[in-house]
């Protein structure tokens, strides 16, 4: 019998705790499912023979070491600052570890020992990073077989509504980490256009946009992700003329985001004076210049946007101008809109989400330049089974699976960049609906 220990069962592990579950009868596994909420554990196993729930505190060094030294194989569901202390708990007590996030420095660092420990240590196994990864390298090594030669790479994703769940202004509501939404883009995106080099800074990089289209779903916009250039290593399109990731947004939600970031409403660097005393409109002009016009004439003119725009009813719907209450104690400008955006773009109880992911190859071969695109489209089926969450745990559900039957064979920190990942995980997802359709065109 194999032990399995997941540590952490949020949302985003419900999928991989029910996969694990369902074949641990034919495998003959036990799964382990340990959280700081006993009753959330529990919920997830939902009295399964297999399965045992436990109330788990990743800081309790003792029941840590008990129960990593216990287990066979971990899947950490923690935060991602905290897979390194799971990892070396891993390396400590000789345990292969699955997690889906991104490879951090600190855990690169373990690799040489985990190699020598005959460990695999399998990072970005879920959707973004993890599902994008396997699906662009499917095609890229299908394109390097045929002789082809790739000269752009563009990769776009998004979690959003689903058209039907679709009724504010914004086009969008949470489908995952709302403070990750709100800093998002912090810094210089980085990526290559023709053969040169172009950096985008945070204050310019929501009027730099890209449009595209998706069958059934209609029409987006794409702003560029930080590094983009890393990428050309990761998936050995080190000489391409162009490469690019970008985050998918519906048209019109990027403009209006814009004005939050030039007002400075994303900064997280300060606190706010007497932050709970605040009101929305007290919040919105802290960042305006004092004037004797009315607040959208004021805030018009100092973001150079129409007073009576689409904009401007993106902002009043989400409550800016009103007289509530903050509330929120030594709070940065970033964590109070966080604070707005968390009531006025909850995901209703039957709302579905909606994942988007789509592949550009530009290639040439033969002497005949060619296009393909790969794009995929996954609805959650309300809040609580949301696709953003199935499509991080189901991936490395499989992974795990796959790791539990000896199935991969390589050893330290790896990401799913290889045949091995890509070609049992990617048909098993085409089998559960998560499906790529690829197109291609001569250009």
């Amino acid at each position: 019998m194999k032990n399995i220990l997941i540590i952490g069962a949020g949302l985003s592990a419900t999928s991989l705790i029910h996969y694990l579950l369902k074949h641990s009868e034919k495998h003959n596994w036990k799964i382990t499912v340990g959280d700081i909420s006993l009753e959330t554990a529990q919920k997830k196993i939902n009295n399964h023979p297999n399965g045992i729930a436990l109330r788990f505190n990743l800081k309790d060094l003792e029941q840590r070491t008990a129960e990593i030294a216990a287990s066979d194989i971990v899947v950490s569901m923690v935060p991602s600052s905290m897979h390194i202390i799971v990892a070396k708990e891993c390396l400590r007590h000789g345990k292969h570890m699955l997690t889906p996030s991104y490879v951090t420095p600190e855990m690169m660092e373990l690799d040489e020992e985990a190699k020598e420990k005959g460990l695999s240590f399998l990072n970005e196994l879920g959707v973004d990073p993890g599902i994008d990864h396997m699906s662009a390298m499917k095609i890229i090594d299908q394109i390097k077989k045929r002789g082809g030669k790739i000269e752009t790479f563009k990769s776009f994703c998004g979690g959003l509504v689903a058209p039907d769940c679709d009724n504010n202004p914004w086009n969008y509501k949470i489908s995952w980490n709302l403070r990750n939404i709100v800093v998002a883009g912090q810094g210089t995106a980085q990526f290559k256009e023709n053969g040169h080099y172009k950096y985008i800074p945070y204050n310019k990089l929501f009027s730099t946009l890209t449009k595209t289209r998706i069958s059934n779903y209609g029409d987006f916009e794409v702003y560029p992700n930080r590094d983009s250039l890393q990428y050309c290593k990761l998936y050995g399109l080190n000489n391409i003329p162009s490469i690019m990731r970008g985050t998918i947004r519906r048209p019109g939600y990027s403009e209006a985001w814009n004005v939050l970031v030039q007002l400075g409403c994303t900064d997280d660097t300060y606190e706010m004076k007497d932050s709970h005393k605040l009101t929305h409109l007290d919040y919105l002009l802290s960042f305006l210049p004092e004037s004797d016009k009315s607040v959208e004439e004021s805030l018009a003119n100092f973001t150079h946007i129409d007073s009576k725009s689409v904009i401007m009813t993106k902002l009043k719907w989400l409550g800016l101008f009103s007289d509530e209450i903050i509330g929120l104690k030594n709070a940065t400008p970033a964590m109070i809109l966080q604070k707005i955006l968390e009531k006025k773009w909850a995901l209703e109880p039957t709302d579905r989400d909606l994942l988007v992911m789509q592949h550009f190859f530009d290639f040439e071969i033969n002497g005949e330049k060619k296009r393909i695109t790969s794009s995929m489209t996954y609805e959650g089926t309300d809040r609580e089974n949301t696709a953003m969450a199935y499509t991080v745990g189901t991936p490395l559900a499989i992974a795990t699976k796959l790791l539990a039957k000896d199935k991969i064979e390589l050893k330290g920190v790896q990401i799913p960049t290889s045949p091995e990942f890509y070609e049992p995980i990617l048909a098993e997802l085409d089998n559960l609906g998560i499906q790529f359709i690829v197109e291609e065109i001569d250009l």
